[in-house]
């Protein structure tokens, strides 16, 4: 432990050295920017199609992606400022925003199926757990269409729980996704208690993939880990066809990205799909 002393002290230098200031004040600036979004009721959800890999022409689903407007009434994505917020309260609200969102899309739309995404720290939020209750009183139907996503680093921070909370919505007909898969550094001893059932690769190892090798390797890997734990696998950030042909070669299910459509705040919902249906 010599040098653990020397190392803290360097860390406390950062957190007080310019750059920390101006880590934390463009912090507080994006807190303040979301809060009185917030405020405004300036919240609004982008949806995206996850793409079926053996008909492109077919959505599987779709996902919902927050968005708020700045003062200016310009949209902003959530990575944007969803850094900021995740570890305070307004994450907090901003997954129940989210959610509410969903459902009343689901409802609006009977033959829709809609990922959500929320963060593991939300698991306990009484006002989320509120949100869902009411929203499912809507449609008997509504559960069996909503897929919560989950990002890897997020479920890892207190993996028992999460798994508790995941097993009491399923059985409600509720799925889950997990979001950003390789992105972490995911525990297996854990994730076999998970039971997620669709499985998202993270965007670093889609990118490029008909030109490498090493990814090609990695995505196999987390296809054969899906299947062995019977979940469906998304590949994200798909932005050229290439890329797409060599997914589809791999056995990756279904597709999200660029490629197949920008998230849009006005879908139009004129077409939607029956349901998931594991391909290969």
């Amino acid at each position: 432990m010599a040098g653990a002393e020397p190392r803290r002290q360097i860390f406390e230098a950062n957190d007080t050295s310019p750059l920390g200031a101006a880590v934390r004040q463009r912090d507080e600036n994006i807190l303040s920017m979301v809060r009185a979004a917030l405020d405004r009721r300036d919240v609004m959800l982008a949806f995206q199609p996850i793409v079926s890999t053996l008909d492109h022409g077919r959505t599987a689903f779709y996902e919902g992606l927050i968005r708020v407007l700045d003062d200016t009434g310009r949209v902003i994505p959530a990575r944007e400022f969803i850094g900021a917020c995740e570890t305070n309260e307004i994450g907090r609200i901003i997954d129940c925003l989210a959610l509410e969102m969903g459902l009343t899309a689901l409802h609006q739309a009977p033959a829709l199926r809609l990922a959500i995404n929320m963060s593991a720290r939300s698991i306990g939020y009484p006002r989320w757990m509120q949100t869902l209750e009411r929203g499912l009183t809507m449609d008997p139907t509504l559960a069996e269409r909503l897929i919560i996503e989950i990002t890897e680093a997020s479920a890892m921070i207190m993996p028992d729980i999460t798994s508790v909370f995941m097993l009491d919505l399923q059985t409600r007909g509720i799925s889950f996704a997990l979001d950003d898969f390789g992105a972490g550094y995911t525990a297996f001893r854990y994730f076999k208690d998970f039971f997620f059932d669709i499985l998202k690769i993270d965007g670093q190892f889609v990118r490029g993939i008909s030109h490498d090798p090493d990814n090609r390797v990695l995505v196999q890997a987390m296809v054969s880990i899906a299947r062995h734990f019977d979940m469906f696998t998304v590949a994200e950030f798909v932005e050229n066809a290439e890329d797409a042909a060599a997914l589809s070669a791999l056995g990756v299910d279904c597709l999200q990205g660029y490629h197949f459509g920008a998230p849009t705040t006005s879908p139009g919902w004129k077409e939607f799909p029956q349901g998931m249906r594991r391909t290969g």
